[in-house]
């Protein structure tokens, strides 16, 4: 099962008819489960649900074989964290889903350590959807040693 999720502040209706497209032409067979948020569109070829239960969204993460979803934070970490592929679409200030593009330099910054996979455009998709069937996702190392030492150096500046 691919989990698709688009958070719950803000509708992103062009992930949701992206993804919805990719398995009406066969793109994905897999069966998708997807918490869409207050957008206007439904899905025709999935089963979704404006919002879900928190204890049902660490289920659907924990169960899924892969996630798609916006370049958000708190999915990326949890993506992350449970080792699961994850292909994102940031959303955009140009279309109206977000006030700047703060998911763009995310996506950028986790795509090139290797963490996750991004689709810039609608029409990226369908490769990057190809693409995750098969992405390992690169493990997240913390790197203490480098927050101190950012850390020690802003404070020898005060």
């Amino acid at each position: 099962m691919i989990f698709l999720t688009v958070g719950t502040q803000l509708p992103f209706d062009r992930l949701v008819k992206t993804v919805d497209k990719a398995v009406e032409t066969g793109l994905v067979a897999e069966e998708i489960y997807a918490q869409i948020g207050a957008g206007s569109y439904r899905p025709h070829n999935f089963r979704a649900a404006p919002s879900i239960e928190k204890h049902l969204f660490d289920k659907y993460i924990r169960q899924a074989s892969s996630i798609i979803s916006h370049a958000g934070m708190g999915t990326i970490m949890m993506a992350m964290e449970n080792n699961k592929p994850l292909l994102v679409m940031p959303r955009r200030k140009k279309y109206g889903e977000v006030v700047n593009d703060h998911q763009l330099a995310i996506a950028k910054k986790f795509e090139q350590s290797g963490h996750i996979l991004v689709a810039y455009r609608q029409e990226d998709m369908p490769a990057k959807i190809k693409e995750l069937k098969s992405f390992i996702p690169r493990p997240r190392t913390n790197q203490t040693e480098a927050v101190v030492e950012k850390i020690a150096c802003f404070l020898k500046t005060i």
